[in-house]
């Protein structure tokens, strides 16, 4: 394996040059130039065919998701965007997941203190190399798509629970899915690897688009049916019961597979709270995170599903799933909600 290739785009002088030194420090990489702007940018991507790009959002010239738009259009490269994420940026750095980034990651707001997000610019780029860059296509309108789920099913689920974990590539993995849930599917609960601030973006656009409620997940929240809530950014999201009410308990605590949110911390309570009742899901992402909460599930009696390499922008979560014998059903991305409403 060759080292990977990155450039960065940033119209700060103190940015580049800090990221240029922490990234060259580290096995594995080369930084093979650097761009304070779209236009130099895209003479350097065509002279030193970088492997992965670093994007900052608001630059002179053209912003980040413009350029970002016409890259994926006409060449298509693993983008991490790198920006300073308020609750307005959470929405273009949704925006930006939609226009085909792979990663999102919070610039700390004083250029001096980003040298302290090293290893997360590292993880990020290292699993944006591995990713497969396809090529943006128009959305079908969600009633064409949607899965019908059978009238007595709402009866037979009302104590059910549906799990699910993802990563890298897993914001527009969630979109197709979630998407094409009907109104009275069982209640969702999410773990997408995620900064603060993007959460509640994240959750806000998912609510748009969908038939379901979408909402970033508060202490307390009950598990409802048609209802999804999606675990804060920085914060464990776990399930509870208190008698027949599902709930969620987010709170802090230590890293779980170096991540908070954790997949294996709400796949774990999962198991434990709703056992034979739950359906789990485990979607594209890098690592190991969920792999042994779902195999926990699936011991506990729920019915399990991975999604299958193919359609994985990072086949590595779902692979561990099934090495352990966690995932009962493997399955393309787009037949993923019509396997959960089977299971129901």
């Amino acid at each position: 394996m060759h080292d990977i290739k990155v450039l960065i785009v940033d119209d700060s002088a103190i940015v580049r040059k800090i990221f240029t030194e922490e990234l060259s420090r580290e096995p594995g990489i080369q930084v093979v130039g650097t761009a304070p702007d779209p236009y130099v940018a895209r003479d350097k991507i065509v002279r030193l065919k970088p492997d992965v790009i670093t994007l900052d959002i608001e630059m002179p010239r053209m912003d980040g998701i413009t350029f970002l738009k016409k890259l994926m259009k006409y060449h298509p490269l693993p983008v991490v965007i790198v920006s300073s994420l308020t609750p307005k940026g959470g929405k273009l750095a949704l925006e930006a997941i939609e226009s085909g980034a792979v990663e999102v990651l919070s610039k700390p707001g004083a250029a001096y203190s980003v040298g302290d997000m090293k290893q997360q610019l590292v993880d990020k780029i290292k699993a944006a190399a591995r990713a497969r860059v396809r090529e943006r296509k128009d959305e079908p309108l969600i009633g064409e798509t949607s899965v019908e789920l059978p009238t007595r099913a709402l009866q037979e689920t009302t104590n059910k629970v549906i799990a699910i974990g993802a990563s890298t590539g897993g914001t527009e993995a969630l979109k197709e899915v979630l998407t094409k849930f009907p109104p009275t599917i069982p209640g969702i609960l999410v773990v997408q690897h995620m900064p603060p601030n993007f959460t509640t973006a994240f959750a806000k656009r998912l609510d748009g688009l969908c038939q379901i409620t979408v909402k970033e997940a508060e202490n307390g929240d009950s598990v409802l049916p048609g209802r999804a809530l999606i675990a804060p950014g920085n914060y464990h999201m776990l399930l509870k019961r208190s008698g027949a009410r599902y709930y969620v308990s987010v709170k802090n605590g230590p890293l779980v597979c170096h991540q908070r949110p954790s997949v294996d911390v709400l796949f774990n309570a999962t198991a434990e709270y709703a056992g034979p009742n739950a359906i789990g899901v485990i979607l594209t992402g890098m690592g190991s995170d969920g792999a042994r909460g779902l195999l926990k599930m699936r011991q506990a009696g729920a019915r399990t599903i991975g999604q299958d390499e193919a359609s994985c922008v990072v086949y590595g979560m779902p692979k561990e799933a099934a090495k352990m014998g966690a995932v009962e059903k493997v399955a393309p991305l787009n037949r993923i909600a019509q396997e959960v409403v089977n299971f129901v």
